[in-house]
């Protein structure tokens, strides 16, 4: 066999494995193994992984993952999430569709100071849902809602999948973190304009919403700013630090880690147990993760052996395929993939093999990652895998709300996600503007 003909097989026995439900690190390693075995020899093989192992993680940057991770984890338990729909409904109480856009833009604020998709759609689940339906909105309306403006914590900067991005492109984090601002705020601001236009034209959907409930609300500006300033001052030191320079990126996760245990301490809601449970979840996320990073480095370090990504950048030039009609391949397999495996494993898969084809064409790699995160994102609520459909299930009380309603409910915020990443390939700027 050829070297690129070892390259495709890794693919299709990677797929294979993955789809059998052996374990995505796992099936990395050993189908790196035995094709680069076969292409050198087991000693080699063997002498590859040890320096994959070593040097994929070693470097001081990768302390940025279980710093992250850890504020994430003090976060979501100290009522951050609660505290800023409260004050995102009593601002919008009385906007029709207010309760809805109060959710996205919570759920935005939530993005901003944690990362993780699966923290939102939980929190927000036992948070927004049942205030919504109080209402008067439908359930496939509010549990839609949920869904779809939770995946904004994997774009919204910190984002774990930018980081995971990030190592395998070798690409700085912190402006990929800047990058991804305005995409992000871009996506916000068309789940909130969806919902108004829904609101007025396809009220069936969405449900008559009493606007005078909301004003039952009782917060006063005082209360709401007594809730936001915590918020608001965790995002300044976190983002602010991190986009004027100050901070580089493991040092703003030091320090947002720092400022959200002062915040759960001075809120009292960190008990020892409380504490001890933070560390155990954030090191089983962090060496998942870093696990993953170890299995993708030397994924990549065999597709290169194999000449595989080189092999098919020619093939595509000799077709006369230019670098649109890459993208837009590229793109379709992405949603292929997201409907049947996670964000972190499609990236670690494709990634490697995309990337270099792509800089073969000239793209900027922070503009590539971006759509590709996008991308990425999109399969985290469609079917049938859709990771955060499947959290948002988990989180609720009611059982008379099926999978069914929730996809059927996120799918007009799908076309939302499809015209942003639409907007990115047309106008590059979106998402390179603020770092070249």
């Amino acid at each position: 066999m050829t070297p690129i003909e070892i390259g495709l097989l890794a693919i299709a026995l990677m797929l294979v494995a993955i789809y059998l439900g052996m374990h995505i690190g796992i099936a990395l390693i050993m189908i790196s193994f035995g094709c680069v075995a076969v292409l050198r020899d087991p000693e080699i093989a063997t002498r590859m992984v040890g320096a994959a192992v070593n040097d994929s993680i070693s470097d001081y940057l990768f302390g940025v993952v279980p710093l992250f991770v850890l504020m994430g984890m003090l976060v979501a338990i100290c009522g951050v999430g609660k505290d800023s729909f409260d004050v995102a409904e009593w601002l919008l109480r009385r906007i029709r569709g207010g309760l809805g856009m109060a959710t996205v833009g919570s759920n935005a604020t939530f993005a901003a100071i944690t990362g993780v998709s699966i923290a939102s759609a939980a929190v927000f689940t036992k948070i927004a849902v049942p205030e919504m339906m109080r209402h008067g909105h439908t359930a496939r309306f509010s549990v839609g809602v949920v869904a779809a403006s939770s995946i904004l914590g994997m774009l919204i900067p910190p984002s774990l999948l930018l980081i995971v991005y990030g190592v395998l492109a070798e690409e700085s984090i912190g402006k990929l973190f800047i990058a991804g601002l305005i995409p992000g705020l871009l996506l916000t601001f068309l789940f909130c304009l969806l919902i108004v236009l829904m609101t007025r034209y396809w009220p069936s959907f969405v449900g008559q919403s009493q606007v005078a409930e909301g004003l039952r609300n009782t917060e006063t500006v005082a209360s709401a700013s007594k809730k936001a300033l915590p918020i608001a001052t965790l995002i300044l030191l976190v983002l602010g630090g991190l986009y004027s320079g100050v901070f580089t990126p493991i040092e703003a996760g030091a320090v947002g880690a720092l400022g959200a245990f002062c915040l759960a301490l001075a809120r009292r809601r960190l008990t020892l147990a409380k504490f001890w449970q933070v560390l155990v979840e954030t090191g089983h996320v962090s060496v998942a993760v870093l696990f993953l990073i170890m299995a993708a480095s030397l994924y990549s370090r065999m597709l290169a052996m194999t000449g595989l990504p080189g092999g098919i950048a020619e093939l595509m030039s000799g077709h006369a395929l230019g670098p649109y009609q890459f993208l837009l391949m590229y793109i379709a397999v992405l949603l292929i993939l997201g409907c049947i495996l996670d964000s972190v494993s499609i990236l670690l898969i494709l990634v490697p093999i995309a990337l270099p084809i792509a800089q073969a064409f000239g793209m900027d790699p922070i503009w590539f990652g971006l759509i590709t995160v996008v991308a990425v994102e999109i399969g985290l609520i469609t079917p049938p895998f859709g990771i955060s459909v499947y959290t948002v299930k988990a989180a609720l009380d009611d059982r008379s709300i099926s999978i069914k309603d929730i996809f059927i409910g996120v799918l007009p915020f799908i076309g939302c996600m499809f015209l942003l990443l639409a907007l990115m390939i047309a106008i590059p700027g979106i998402s390179t503007a603020l770092v070249r």
